[in-house]
């Protein structure tokens, strides 16, 4: 039996329906976007490179020192590359930076690109358990603020999370040490464990992603996972309540706008449940902006936790980068803000990405 042969309807048809289903249209949004992220990341290298070039701080004597001779700084201002004009001395710095090359840092005297894949862990392990607290605990008061709007729960919840906007975060990072570690004992204190269990760590944990909650558990240590969850679980909190702050009030704002739509009427009209309504129907059109608000949120925590760092004395990427300020490190300054930098980027044109796959209008 011979294959059916289509007419010009018919193949105009599936070539309208190929079209429709979106594909030719995300090839082009990805391509877009890759361009845009490599646009953004040179933008970026270019602005660490003027300001590595205006700060007011010779980066010379932070590596000779102020007793070195003229001859000494003359020497070193030539192996820094600095007697060089400008246009060579960004596509020396360029080259670096794409062969993985960020210098070597005063203060550590070891490889800027060695000492954040040491520090960058305890940033990411922090920040993705502020923003599992922010989401588990945000999203659903967002919901329950759109859905009381103008009552007590609304008020009660948008009071919470002006509070969560309005208080510093080393002051409430201070309080909570004071009460629930100085005053109840109830958490650890500052640092990723406690001293005793620092040898134990060493020798009972195998380093496998940097995240000693999650080395600890591969390896079967146990009393080293705990201690390492009681000194996180404390700064975790105080940015997690910003991180839900943010995102209930972002949810809220959601939720409103698809409560008012025509489909939440229709669908209360033909009788479905005012828990189904709420929590599938228009919490699920509301999710689809909301990946960028979590996104966002993310990269916000990832770069912002230096406050947070300081006061809990947590070795992060933000504490390194505070440390190497004071210590006019400018090497270990730039790479970890290139680093935050690169991370905030690829992490909203990832959103962007889950954006387009989640609504087909996007694309």
């Amino acid at each position: 039996m011979s294959p059916p042969v289509l007419d010009e309807p018919a193949l105009h048809g599936a070539r309208s329906g190929l079209r429709s289903f979106g594909v030719p249209r995300f090839v082009s949004r990805g391509a877009s976007l890759l361009f845009s992220l490599l646009l953004t990341l040179f933008g970026l290298l270019f602005v660490t490179f003027l300001i590595a070039r205006v700060v007011p701080v010779d980066p010379v004597l932070a590596v000779v020192g102020d007793r070195a001779t003229q001859a000494q700084y003359d020497a070193a201002r030539i192996s820094l590359g600095l007697d060089q004009p400008l246009p060579v001395q960004f596509v020396r710095y360029l080259g670096d930076v794409v062969t993985g090359d960020l210098g070597r840092s005063n203060l550590t005297s070891r490889p800027v690109v060695e000492d954040i894949a040491s520090a960058f862990p305890a940033t990411l392990e922090l920040a993705t358990l502020a923003t599992l607290i922010g989401v588990l605990v945000g999203v659903p008061a967002g919901v329950i603020g759109a859905v009381h709007q103008g009552r007590w729960p609304d008020q009660t919840i948008r009071v919470v999370g002006l509070l969560g906007y309005s208080m510093p975060v080393f002051w409430l990072g201070l309080i909570a040490l004071l009460l629930f570690y100085g005053h109840l004992g109830w958490v650890g204190g500052p640092g990723r464990l406690d001293v005793s269990y620092e040898l134990a760590y060493e020798f009972d944990v195998t380093p496998v992603t940097g995240s000693i909650l999650i080395d600890s558990a591969l390896s079967g240590a146990w009393d080293v996972f705990r201690n390492a969850l009681s000194h996180l679980i404390l700064p975790a909190l105080v940015l997690g309540y910003f991180s839900l702050a943010y995102i209930s009030r972002m949810t809220r704002s959601f939720m409103l706008e698809q409560l008012s739509q025509d489909y939440v009427t229709t669908a209360r009209v033909k009788g479905v449940s005012e828990r189904r309504v709420v929590w599938v129907h228009a919490l699920g059109n509301a999710m689809v902006p909301l990946v960028t608000v979590i996104a966002l949120s993310y990269a916000a925590l990832l770069e912002g936790s230096v406050l947070t760092e300081t006061v809990f004395a947590w070795p992060g990427l933000g504490l390194y980068i505070t440390q190497a300020l004071f210590a006019a490190d400018f090497n270990a300054v730039l790479g970890g803000t290139l680093v935050i930098g690169a991370v905030f980027v690829v992490l909203n044109i990832l959103s962007d990405l889950v954006y387009t796959l989640v609504d087909p209008r996007a694309r």
